[in-house]
């Protein structure tokens, strides 16, 4: 009777941190959309340099 007991306070805790770990789940996918979007808009920055500044002064 011992090890029913036990099984059914592991299934318990694995179902609190199921929960849990859904409540993380848009916040991990938010923030991974916010780096997609900082990573691109950080490779547009290039395009954006003056044309008129020389390479010496770069």
């Amino acid at each position: 009777m011992m090890n029913d007991e036990k099984r059914n306070e592991w299934r318990a805790i694995f179902y609190v941190q199921a929960r849990v770990a859904i409540l993380f789940v848009p916040v991990v996918l938010s923030l991974l959309l916010i780096g997609i979007f900082a990573g691109n808009e950080r490779k547009s920055v290039p395009d954006a340099i003056d044309p008129t500044v020389t390479g010496s002064v770069r």
